[in-house]
C-alpha cells in the first residue's frame, strides 16, 4: 500500500511563444484520503476563481463577462470532476496502485493541471505510464 502522496497544481500558458508553467500549490498528503481531498479542494478553488458568483460586492459592474461559445467551461468541468464519485474512485485506485494521476482541463488560453503520485512509487522509480483522467 502506498502511504504518502505528492500533489501539485499548475497553470500553463503561453508567453512570448513559450509554454510557461505557474505553480499554484503543492501538498504532501500523509494519506490517500487527504490526497483526494486536496485535489478536490484545489479543483474547486480554481473553479471559484475562474467563475465566481458575480453578485458578490467585490466585483464592480461589468468586471465579469461570458467567454465565447466554443471555449471549454473549465470551472464547470472541474466542478463536475469533484462531484463524480466514480472518477474519484478511479483516481483512488490508480494512486493506491502507485500510478501517477493527471487531471487537466483547458480553455483557449490556459491549461490547469492537477497531479498526484505516490511518494513510495517515486522512490521505486515508477515504470508504469501515467493515467490521464478526462474531465469532459
Amino acid at each position: 500500500m502506498h502511504d504518502e502522496f505528492l500533489c501539485h497544481v499548475t497553470a500553463y500558458g503561453t508567453c512570448d511563444g513559450r509554454r510557461i508553467g505557474v505553480p499554484l500549490g503543492t501538498y504532501r498528503a500523509p494519506t490517500l484520503a487527504l490526497a483526494l481531498w486536496w485535489l478536490r479542494d484545489r479543483a474547486s478553488w480554481i473553479a471559484e476563481r475562474l467563475d465566481p458568483v458575480p453578485e458578490r460586492p467585490a466585483f464592480p459592474a461589468g468586471a465579469l463577462v461570458p467567454v465565447a461559445a466554443g471555449v471549454a467551461d473549465v470551472p464547470a468541468l472541474l466542478r463536475a470532476w469533484c462531484a463524480d464519485t466514480a472518477r474519484q474512485d478511479l483516481v483512488a485506485e490508480e494512486l493506491a496502485g502507485g500510478r501517477l494521476v493527471r487531471i487537466a482541463a483547458c480553455d483557449d488560453t490556459t491549461e490547469y493541471e492537477l497531479l498526484a503520485e505516490s511518494i513510495d512509487a517515486l522512490r521505486m522509480q515508477r515504470t508504469v505510464p501515467a493515467l490521464v483522467v478526462p474531465v469532459a
